[in-house]
């Protein structure tokens, strides 16, 4: 059974439950929102530039919220964002963002040429970051397994989730095909307690559970249309979508 838990955002993405709260990003508004699952009351953590687009969040092992706007990385300290790692050079923008244990940080990247692969680079805890793997066609959500030995990517463009071994330095090699979703377009992903992945499908209009290697598990429709970049979140035993409800707003 769906909900909504929150209505009016400008365009919901990012999608996370932390700390028993659901946060995202609200794009067009410049914030990143942290939302009760009780009431739906919302309460502003940060804010970019209104115009700021894309941008995702996720958080430190001790918890410090991390933020990943055009080629630069945040941190917040005392309330505010800091910049933590130039990327410019290694993309022309970047648009996802996860953490693993160690406190590698992935992020995927792209061109303004939107047919032109994209890469995924690794921010290490000392600050540096590097390119980890490339030939990424059109990286969308990314999730690590409870292990922390590997790397999962939305592939809208290629139809699947691609799986990469996680080194203990950031390295990412083995790609693979993790599951071949069969001409579905995933988006936002997240991961169960289970293993298994969720994933937004944008022109299906649905999010979509599936397990390495394997079909669909089971699909969940919405009579919304998901946002071109729509974000799955999931909190056992929830999953949380950021659709559009209208012209001009969306809900999650």
């Amino acid at each position: 059974m769906s909900k909504v838990l929150l209505d009016g955002l400008a365009y919901g993405e990012s999608a996370r439950w932390h700390d028993g709260r659901l946060w995202l990003a609200n794009w067009g508004t410049g914030e990143v929102l942290a939302v009760s699952p009780d009431d739906g009351k919302s309460e502003v953590i940060a804010t970019v530039p209104p115009e700021t687009i894309p941008y995702s969040i996720d958080w430190t092992p001790d918890g410090t919220l991390l933020l990943i706007a055009g080629t630069t990385l945040y941190h917040q300290h005392n309330g505010e964002l800091v910049p933590s790692a130039d990327l410019s050079g290694l993309a022309d923008m970047f648009n996802e963002i996860v953490v693993d244990s160690r406190g590698n940080v992935f992020v995927n990247g792209g061109w303004f040429d939107f047919n032109q692969p994209g890469v995924v680079v690794v921010v290490t805890p000392d600050g540096r970051a590097r390119q980890v793997a490339d030939g990424i066609r059109f990286g969308n959500g990314m999730a690590i397994t409870a292990d922390d030995s590997t790397l999962i990517v939305a592939e809208s463009y290629a139809c699947d989730l691609a799986a990469f071994d996680i080194g203990a330095d950031g390295s990412l090699s083995n790609r693979r095909v993790w599951a071949d979703l069969q001409g579905g377009h995933p988006d936002g992903i997240c991961l169960d307690a289970d293993g298994a992945a969720w994933y937004a499908d944008v022109p299906a209009q649905r999010c979509v559970r599936v397990q390495e290697a394997a079909k669909c598990l089971r699909p969940s429709t919405s009579t919304e249309a998901p946002s071109p970049a729509c974000s799955a979140a999931l909190r056992a035993p929830r999953c949380s979508c950021c659709p559009p409800s209208g012209a001009g707003s969306s809900t999650c």
